[in-house]
């Protein structure tokens, strides 16, 4: 099994009643609540916090990126990857991910994410998500065409890995008349990509036909399985058989040296889900265009007050009684992943640790308790039940689908 690290790097240190007053955190809620002695103490810390979980014994820390809110202040991951391939010797760098469809020219994408496997010496899961609703409005990136860009520059980035250039690309979204990057991945044929997604069917049929592993983001044990079942069915269709190595689970999972100060602390995973400061306004985090109708249907009946939020979570004491959200010691913890893991059968598992405004020094205690006690657990559980990790069962980085990319660019070549 691979075990990552996981915090979304969120910024609490704003007034949280003016986040209560305004509605919504995200897109909208002004940068002027935005402190940068704050950010430049946080982001700090999150490089001390890196660094030890390489150190306890983590096999992976996992990045990811948001816009315009915070409850994550990366708005680069690239950035804290680059200096994690310099300041680490060993974990995985799994990039989960960077937003394809906010990216003008996926040719600059895929030089720097060449640097950062080259630097780190070959350490680099270059992970791709279609991004956030309201990322889209973020970056005025029009929602529609949303899945169409992150397709088209996936096929762009691999292609720009695996063929000597130059040569020329006229796509729909994307045009280059030359297309020779001169930095390119040291792994071969190029960095394994992992995607990560939470409601999306169409973004799991994707990875399976890619072959890609998918990482279920904090989904019901009910949901995962079904997830699951959808992405095994659809390998079998494309030629492989699915398995652990491709499942992938990030859970949210707190360890304290008392039960108290682990159940206070795992409070702070409520603080994304509206508790504290709410994030979006649910039209702008499905605006028109992004998803399924199906899919937009539901938020937008909630925004009007004709239904639920499909994305509304249970009580803070449910998700506890139900392992959505796992605290204690580390004798508590393990023994609840054990029963998670034994009801997704998970070949890597990312441990989402610390949120909201758990204290530095709660983070460092929660990531050295890990290492002492749960990981080395987790690792004999995983071998009892047999979940590789695609690293331990040599599974290759994607099927050869060369052939879909020629009519997009045969014209050109």
């Amino acid at each position: 099994m691979h075990i990552m690290y996981f915090t979304e790097q969120p910024m609490a240190t704003y007034p949280a009643d003016k986040g209560l007053e305004f509605g919504a955190t995200a897109l909208m809620f002004s940068n002027s609540h935005f402190d940068p002695a704050e950010g430049s103490r946080l982001y700090n810390e999150y490089i001390e916090q890196y660094v030890l979980a390489e150190t306890v014994g983590f096999d992976g820390i996992m990045l990811n990126e948001h816009h315009n809110a915070p409850f994550c202040m990366q708005a680069k991951a690239n950035i804290f990857a680059a200096l994690l391939a310099g300041l680490t010797k060993r974990v995985k760098i799994v990039m989960l991910g960077n937003p394809l469809p906010l990216a003008e020219n996926p040719i600059r994408l895929a030089e720097e994410l060449a640097m950062i496997d080259m630097i780190s010496k070959g350490r680099l899961v270059s992970g791709f998500v279609r991004g956030g609703g309201q990322e889209q409005l973020a970056v005025g990136v029009n929602p529609a065409f949303n899945r169409e860009r992150f397709e088209e520059a996936h096929d762009l980035i691999v292609k720009a890995w695996t063929q000597p250039g130059p040569f020329r690309w006229e796509g729909t979204h994307y045009q280059h008349r030359v297309v020779n990057p001169w930095a390119v991945p040291l792994q071969k044929p190029y960095p394994r990509v992992w995607v990560p997604g939470v409601i999306s069917r169409e973004t799991v049929i994707w990875a399976a036909q890619h072959r890609y592993p998918y990482i279920a983001l904090n989904t019901t044990v009910e949901q995962t399985q079904k997830i699951w079942k959808l992405y095994d069915d659809t390998a079998a269709e494309v030629g492989f058989q699915g398995g652990p190595e491709y499942h992938g689970y990030l859970k949210q999972v707190h360890v304290a040296e008392t039960e108290e100060k682990a159940l206070e602390n795992a409070r702070q995973f409520t603080w994304m889900q509206g508790e504290f400061t709410g994030l979006a306004h649910p039209v702008w985090s499905t605006p028109a265009g992004y998803s399924s109708p199906e899919n937009r249907r539901g938020f937008v009946e909630f925004s009007t007050g004709r239904g639920t939020s499909p994305r509304k979570r249970p009580t803070f004491d449910e998700q506890i009684r139900d392992n959505m959200i796992i605290a204690g010691t580390p004798k508590t913890v393990i023994a609840k992943l054990r029963q998670v893991m034994e009801a997704t059968r998970p070949g890597i598992m990312a441990l989402w640790a610390n949120d909201g405004a758990v204290s530095h020094a709660d983070s460092l205690t929660c990531i050295r308790l890990f290492g002492e006690e749960v990981l080395p657990a987790l690792r004999e559980t995983a071998k009892a039940l047999d979940l590789k990790s695609p690293f331990e069962a040599e599974t290759p980085v994607s099927l050869d689908y060369s052939t879909d990319l020629a009519p997009r660019v045969a014209a050109a070549e």
